[in-house]
């Protein structure tokens, strides 16, 4: 294969139709398509974005739920040269047309669902500007939308897949071209547009060779959207291999041993939430999952004890947890879970992250903006960092100009950990770095709260936020497993932490809420507490010798 064809992203695809092409590239639900049709599928696309618009479109969306569509629509946009933006059709239209706006789409491919959305995404905004570019003939926008039947939008192009038009291969990108843009939440509340370039992935990529051992006989779950980009490994380490990229439906998760063994999936990524999930449904026990080779968790913080009862029922998997910001193109780092060695040098019995991906450097700040020699805000520099937001306004305090280079600031306050074992040591995770908050004094770390909290009888997890209560910032929990007395929360939590750390406020849930990458909805909870801390009663007076913050629990099971 041509080097420029190999560093780019659609090179992986490539290599997999070398490998095995006629293995499934990606099944979803009882559809598949082969590496030779995905191919030559999104080489006729790709020729129809072409041919529709008066110049090459330079940003192509893809607004499709999961499903084949969704996978060709991908990699015909590589094809054509184009930056890819993945499109959920289930987002609010506001937030969607705020991303189409901000990457400059100039060309669609849609599925039914996004097809339909359409007519409510092109109409002009309040300030009567319109959020696709017009890159058609006339002014209009190039759509393919190949499950829309004979159906038409005003102000759309429609492109009708053309066998003859289709493109004899790839165009050719250069390194420092954008392959995909994706959103994360910004401070601001706009979602913030981050490029990813086809020589960072490149560069992740073949550490990502170089570290496992894919093959075409692999099988990997699709558990995230394809606009979070941990989807991005699934896909890209399985097509580089030859393997299938299998989606996981929502009902995979009540019924995972069968799931994995009737699919004979050997390659699992997922959010840590997913393990307390399989695990209330039943689906952990020991050997339960031992078709798996592979097990990659990332997005959260993942417990020791949750890593731990997985290794278990994946007897024959090796478990890592991962680490990275979007920025960072998709993982910046990794930890192997080692049962011993790993809970030994684990802070607050979580996972440590590893150590940072080679080609890269990293220092840590200080609270001072000082570097800092063992705590601090973990900063990195390397390939594949992203050259900046689309909105460069964004940019501010993300980015940190250091003996002259550009680092990422992650948010995230890290520790050097060290055994004697690892070179250079690795780090853990402690948290964002809006993760320490002041309580009526007291510097309090949240994440050492829910270590204690998971210590306590019946508690099987446990999220602790800092809300607006009526007299002030408290901290308020919210906890699975038992029915746990407030007696209990007050006499094991006094063993391990400091009164000023005592949350006042504590509710069960049978299951925690998730967003849609399957992380825990921190929002939803902080919602639901500040809710519940506003229709509460007044708590009584205290006197002058009572003890300072008393416990006040409310245990109430909910779903």
């Amino acid at each position: 294969m041509d080097a420029a064809v190999e560093a780019a992203l659609h090179g992986r695809f490539l290599r997999g139709l070398d490998l095995a092409p006629r293995n499934d590239a990606v099944r979803v639900g009882d559809g598949s398509i082969t590496y030779e049709q995905a191919h030559e599928r999104a080489l006729v696309w790709a020729g129809g974005l072409l041919r529709a618009a008066r110049k090459p479109p330079g940003t192509v969306a893809v607004l499709a739920a999961k499903g084949i569509d969704a996978y060709v629509g991908i990699l015909a946009a590589l094809y054509a040269g184009a930056t890819v933006v993945p499109l959920q059709p289930g987002f609010p239209t506001a937030r969607t047309r705020r991303m189409v706006r901000a990457a400059r789409v100039g060309a669609v491919i849609a599925d039914g669902a996004g097809w339909a959305q359409l007519p409510e995404l092109m109409a002009p905004g309040p300030d009567g500007e319109l959020p696709f570019e017009a890159a058609g003939p006339a002014g209009t926008l190039p759509v393919l939308a190949p499950a829309s039947g004979s159906r038409t939008h005003p102000g759309v192009e429609r492109i009708v897949p053309d066998a003859a038009g289709a493109l004899s291969a790839p165009r050719a990108v250069r390194a420092a071209d954008a392959a995909y843009v994706l959103f994360t939440s910004g401070s601001t509340g706009r979602p913030k547009g981050v490029p990813i370039s086809h020589g960072s992935a490149a560069h992740y990529f073949g550490l990502q060779d170089e570290r496992y051992d894919f093959t075409p006989h692999d099988v990997f779950s699709q558990t995230f959207d394809l606009n979070f980009d941990c989807a991005m490994f699934d896909l890209f380490c399985a097509w580089g291999a030859g393997a299938t990229a299998l989606w996981a439906p929502p009902g995979a998760y009540r019924a995972m041993p069968a799931f994995v063994a009737e699919n004979r999936m050997t390659v699992w990524f997922s959010t840590p939430s997913a393990i307390p999930l399989v695990r209330r449904l039943g689906g952990l026990a020991p050997g339960a999952l031992r078709g798996l080779r592979w097990s990659f968790f990332a997005g959260e913080a993942l417990t020791c004890q949750d890593a731990a009862d997985w290794q278990a029922a994946a007897p024959h998997s090796t478990l890592e947890n991962l680490y990275g910001p979007t920025e960072l193109t998709i993982t910046i780092a990794a930890h192997r879970w080692e049962p011993e060695r790993s809970a030994r040098i684990a802070v607050n019995g979580v996972v440590p992250i590893g150590q940072v991906n080679g080609g890269h450097d990293h220092l840590l700040l200080g609270s001072g903006g000082e570097v800092a020699a063992t705590e601090g805000e973990l900063c990195v520099s390397g390939p594949q960092m992203t050259r900046g937001y689309l909105d460069r306004a964004d940019d501010a305090g993300r980015f940190l100009e250091h003996e002259g280079r550009t680092w990422y600031r992650t948010g995230d306050r890290v520790r050097r950990i060290g055994d004697g074992v690892t070179p250079g040591g690795e780090l853990a995770y402690l948290g964002r770095l809006d993760s320490q908050v002041q309580i009526a004094g007291w510097r309090v770390e949240l994440p050492e709260i829910d270590h204690a909290l998971r210590g306590c009888e019946g508690v099987t997890e446990a999220v602790t936020l800092d809300v607006a209560g009526p007299s002030g910032t408290e901290l308020a929990v919210f906890y699975t497993g038992r029915d746990v007395p407030a007696a209990t929360f007050a006499r094991q939590l006094r063993e391990v932490l400091p009164q000023g750390m005592t949350p006042r406020h504590y509710w069960r849930l049978d299951e925690f809420p998730l967003n849609s990458n399957r992380k825990t909805d921190r929002g939803a909870l902080r919602a639901r507490a500040e809710e519940r801390l506003a229709t509460a009663p007044a708590p009584r007076t205290r006197t002058h010798d009572a003890p300072a913050r008393p416990a006040r629990t409310t245990s109430t099971p909910t779903t």
